[in-house]
């Protein structure tokens, strides 16, 4: 019987943007829900079996080092992976995560980000 597939939870308020990584994401292999606002990613990751969250840092209302952090709280050890088309993030944005992409780089750089947390998730 084959591995069931990793299921990722993506999160951006850039509908395009978020379509376009699901879209990747999907053909890569992955099992693709997604979120385009912090409320309703918490509601999926409260209530969906994630195997590890693509999340956008700058979104309307609250950033992703918040959603971050309510995330670890409710379980800590599936994997955070931020992205940002940023350059630089504040000090502790990243404090909650287990990676981080920049946006616009290939897909294989976020593949390879999500892959090394999916094999070796926090503690």
């Amino acid at each position: 019987m084959a591995a069931a597939k990793p299921t990722l939870l993506c999160v951006d308020d850039d509908h395009n943007g978020l379509m376009i990584r699901a879209l990747v994401l999907e053909k890569l292999g992955y099992t693709v829900l997604t979120a385009n606002d912090p409320q309703q990613a918490l509601k999926i990751f409260r209530h969906s079996e994630i195997d590890a969250v693509l999340l956008d840092y700058y979104m309307p209302l609250v950033d992703g080092a918040y959603v971050a952090k309510a995330m670890r709280y409710l379980k800590p050890k599936v994997p955070i992976v931020m992205i940002s088309g940023a350059t630089a993030l504040p000090a502790d944005a990243l404090k909650d995560t287990d990676g981080f992409v920049q946006k616009g780089l290939s897909p294989v750089d976020m593949t390879d980000v999500l892959s090394k947390v999916l094999l070796h998730p926090s503690a």
